[in-house]
Parts: C-alpha cells; structure tokens; sequence
C-alpha cells in the first residue's frame, strides 16, 4: 500500500498490507506532529504535495527498498492538508524475516521520503507561519 490522502492513516490496514506467514518482524514508524519546532510553539501543520508525482516517488523508493532487502514488504502513506498537534502525518511499516532489514528497510524508506518525494510542510506557529522545503513543484 502506497498512498498520500488527505484521511487519517489507519495503522492496522498497514500492518495488514504487510503481514504474512514469513514475517517475523514487523517495524512500524509513524512521524506525528509535535507542538513545536526551533523554539516556537506549533499550531498545526499543513502538508501539500503534487500528488501523482509523491506516490510515483514513494513506489520508486519502496520498489528499491524490496529489491535491497529480499523478503521485506512496505507499505508507505504520507498525509496531506491540515494536521493538528499529534496527528500522524506520514507511516512506513516494513515486514521481514529478521528484524534487521526490517529497520533497515523502513529507515531507508522515510528517510528517502524526506528527501526526494514532492511533499512540502507549512508550519503554522504561534506570531506566523514557515513553508519548510519549496512548496512549488519543480
């Protein structure tokens, strides 16, 4: 399950998307909206992406994640529109035989997230607000 939606993320359909008899591991990483970011106090979040290029990206990244670690299944989804203090903003679970790829599946895949899918962050703080990354799509 690759995804970027505007719903909550359910948890339990991600375990599900990766779960089989062979897993013997499942890492979960859930990024959440904290209450504050360099000193200020955040208000909430708003995520914007370019929709069709984020989840061609995510499925690019989770393709070479299961071509790295043979036998992990990801399942990635990144929220978009307002989220308040608290809400999960992005999900990658990762399955796999052993726990180390896993981990190393999952890490490699928000992290990759981070850097190269076209979803961009208004931090909306208390006196203002802060685009965090470029927030037109190149």
């Amino acid at each position: 399950m690759i995804a970027v939606t505007q719903d909550p993320i359910s948890i339990d359909e991600l375990i599900s998307s990766v779960s089989h008899p062979g897993a013997g591991a499942i890492v979960i990483f859930l990024g959440v909206v904290r209450d504050n970011n360099e000193g200020r106090k955040v208000r909430y979040l708003e995520y914007e992406s370019y929709e069709p290029a984020a989840k061609a990206s995510m499925q690019k990244i989770c393709g070479f994640a299961k071509d790295k670690w043979p036998g992990v299944r990801i399942s990635a989804v990144h929220r978009v529109g307002k989220l308040n203090i608290g809400d999960i903003s992005v999900a990658v679970v990762a399955s796999a035989p052993h726990r180390q790829e896993a981990f190393a599946a999952a890490r490699f895949v928000i992290d990759s997230i981070k850097e190269e899918s076209p979803i961009w962050k208004k931090e909306i703080f208390e006196g203002g607000e802060v685009w965090i990354g470029d927030p037109s799509p190149s």
